[in-house]
């Protein structure tokens, strides 16, 4: 397949962590392209200041479809990179009901009728979507069925999952039954500084602020968790080209190649403190319910598109480092 060219794109949820790095990339990497981003309110994120002036960013109220339908109509973009919903796995036990509402039905529902509605109505809107998923839609997984395969079937283990569930399942549905090209990334676990409540960036926040002398000891919740571990740059080059090679109405799972648990990458980031680091056990870190195989079988999407990590594992790591520590710093100095 020839390689698909975008001249303009939108990122939802452009100043969370994955759609700011998103936005990054095409910057940097996709010059020629126009930027539009969504954000909920307040101001640009200090990360992204350096490149404002290559974004138009305007607040979306996904809470009304059609506010959404006319944000949508305005921007006119040719691809969607689709971030926006509430993201923390931890907390969706907290407030199950306002996981489902915002992901099911604003960022769910909202979103993709906005999308059926323009395409109905509109004769030069159709956008091709990527919808930035995840391995949580996966959840529990037996030892034999690892690598995980996109057919593998979901068994989420949170509300944070099973409304990614959902997400997953309409973006399919409208793919199939009102001709959105929509297309289904799934991302298993990758290093984003920016993410601070996935584990690797709450452990390396910890290990730079008790460095800083600011903190005693490092929290923790469950070690046992087996993930690989994908570097958040890499990680964007997958999405772009998600958008630009993969098949309509298809799902493709993302991942790195390092294989480790939580507690092993827990004490290779305390190796490279520059201080003793003493940790201990926070049950109310822990989730009532846990994932703890997350190995994917990336080959459809290797296949499709010819991708491969560029970044070692160490170079992720030291550079989760480096950025957690620069956002100490940043931090003590104001």
């Amino acid at each position: 397949m020839d390689e698909r060219k975008f001249e303009r794109v939108l990122v939802t949820g452009g100043d969370g962590s994955g759609g700011s790095y998103m936005i990054e990339h095409v910057a940097e990497h996709h010059p020629e392209t126009e930027i539009f981003s969504t954000h909920r309110g307040g101001k640009v994120p200090a990360h992204l200041e350096v490149i404002q002036a290559k974004i138009k960013r305007d607040y979306c109220n996904f809470n009304d479809q059609n506010a959404v339908l006319k944000f949508l109509q305005s921007v006119n973009p040719n691809l969607i990179f689709h971030f926006a919903s509430d993201a923390n796995v931890r907390e969706s036990f907290d407030r199950p009901e306002y996981v489902y509402r915002n992901n099911i039905a604003y960022c769910g529902i909202n979103f993709f009728g906005a999308l059926r509605e323009l395409k109905k109505s509109s004769s030069y809107f159709d956008p091709v979507v990527a919808h930035c998923s995840t391995s949580e839609v996966y959840g529990k997984v037996l030892p034999d069925e690892v690598p995980v395969k996109e057919t593998q079937p979901p068994r989420p283990s949170s509300p944070y999952g099973e409304s990614k569930v959902a997400q997953d399942m309409m973006a399919e549905s409208y793919f199939k039954n009102y001709g959105l090209k929509i297309i289904r990334p799934r991302m298993f676990t990758y290093v984003s500084p920016r993410r601070k409540n996935i584990f690797s960036t709450a452990f390396a926040m910890q290990v730079a602020r008790i460095e800083a002398g600011l903190q005693g000891e490092l929290v923790h919740g469950n070690l046992d968790s087996v993930r690989t571990i994908l570097d958040v740059r890499d990680a964007m080059e997958a999405y772009w080209l998600t958008a630009a090679k993969c098949e309509f109405g298809e799902a493709y799972n993302i991942g790195g190649k390092k294989v480790i648990s939580v507690g092993k990458f827990l004490e290779l980031l305390k190796s490279k403190a520059k201080c003793s680091i003493s940790s201990r056990l926070d049950h109310a870190l822990t989730r009532p319910s846990d994932v703890t195989l997350q190995i994917p079988d990336t080959s459809k999407f290797e296949n499709a598109t010819g991708w491969k990590p560029k970044y070692s594992f160490e170079e992720t790591v030291d550079f989760l480092l480096e950025q957690c520590r620069l956002e100490v710093e940043r931090g003590v100095l104001r």
